[in-house]
């Protein structure tokens, strides 16, 4: 739900994966979910009675500002509801660890490159940690520039080194394997991620396997047809399959999301062009297809959508030559990711978005 724009679908040696033991394949798996801060009373009254099914809980998110201090601005984890329910979390020994989530790729540079701000932002994230008795923290840095690189690493060991005991847990960007992503694959690729680094530095790794739409040309050729997926369970092998090469399946977490998304789409000779409109929750979809007398389908992605073509409205015009699309992840695509976790032996799912709004039937998937 990070990346919003203009998606469109073109022609844009050995993978060692460790064999994973069979008691690796049926160990129990770690569950954890983020809370989302615009939704704080659905989200913790939603997660609340399933407390049970998690292992970890992320109020989502504080937030750094741009002179590098750490800041709880929309949260306000202090207050009700977070209160009561970190209390209920810490009785049913569920860890909580929240999210400090930061996408100004300018000001991440800047900080995390100057020495003496970087490690006041370390000692800010660890003392906090401390003094409110949370289990640990969630870092999800997102758009950093590649030569933030060795620096973002600096960081994480110098937090790692700082929070003793406590969890330090890293959500990290998905990264398709080139091959798929490229017919000629460019020769100067940089990635703004050092895995090597963040195994070293991290607890856990949760990879945000979500947000697929176009990216891997060759499951788009295969498709045959519409597709821009949330996340498709084929890309999700691949990008898992890719990461454990650098950071080992014990430590590896999966990103599953609860969402959707609708587009405008225009046929083009070869293909489709999608322009992502809005972000929704499950319900909204349903409520979409009745009104329109339209049964969504499941899809080539294991995922739910439908097309339909949007009437003129007071205060909306379609443009000409265009269709719509409504496309997004359910209990069924959720369980599919769920199989895949065990299937390959990593150590847990996450789940974004716990926030009332997602399909209620993952609860019963996430009973085992």
């Amino acid at each position: 739900m990070k990346r919003i724009g203009l998606l469109i679908i073109s022609s844009l040696g050995l993978l060692l994966v460790l064999p994973y033991s069979a008691s690796a394949a049926t160990a129990k798996l770690e569950v954890s979910g983020w809370l989302p801060y615009w939704r704080a009373a659905s989200s913790t009254a939603d997660a609340l009675p399933h407390l049970g099914e998690l292992k970890e809980v992320n109020p989502f998110g504080l937030s750094v500002r741009s002179d590098g201090t750490l800041a709880d601005i929309v949260l306000n984890i202090d207050e009700e509801p977070w209160k009561s329910f970190i209390l209920a979390a810490k009785a049913k020994k569920v860890r909580v660890i929240p999210t400090v989530m930061w996408s100004d790729g300018d000001a991440m540079h800047q900080i995390l490159s100057d020495g003496p701000k970087r490690r006041a932002l370390e000692d800010q994230i660890a003392n906090l940690v401390k003094s409110k008795e949370y289990d640990g923290i969630d870092i999800d840095f997102e758009g950093k520039k590649a030569e933030t690189k060795d620096y973002f690493s600096t960081f994480l060991k110098g937090l790692y080194s700082r929070m003793g005991k406590k969890w330090v847990m890293c959500t990290i960007e998905s990264r398709t394997p080139l091959s798929s992503r490229y017919d000629t694959i460019p020769k100067d690729i940089k990635y703004a991620n050092d895995f090597v680094q963040i195994n070293k530095y991290c607890d856990r790794v949760r990879i945000m396997t979500y947000d697929q739409g176009a990216i891997d040309i060759r499951l788009n050729e295969a498709a045959l047809g519409l597709y821009v997926p949330v996340s498709d369970v084929k890309w999700v092998e691949k990008v898992i399959k890719l990461t454990a090469k650098s950071i080992p399946l014990r430590k590896l977490v999966i990103g599953i999301p609860t969402y959707g998304y609708e587009y405008e789409v225009r046929p083009l000779n070869i293909g489709f062009q999608y322009e992502r409109l809005w972000s929704f929750n499950p319900q909204y979809a349903l409520d979409l297809a009745k009104n329109l007398n339209i049964s969504p389908q499941r899809n080539s992605a294991g995922e739910i959508s439908f097309v339909y073509i949007p009437q003129p409205t007071a205060g909306s015009i379609p443009n000409p030559g265009t269709f719509r699309i409504a496309w997004w992840s359910d209990a069924e695509a959720i369980r599919q990711k769920v199989a895949l976790a065990k299937k390959l032996g990593v150590r847990g799912v996450a789940i974004f978005k716990l926030d009332g709004g997602e399909d209620p039937g993952i609860w019963e998937i996430l009973k085992f």
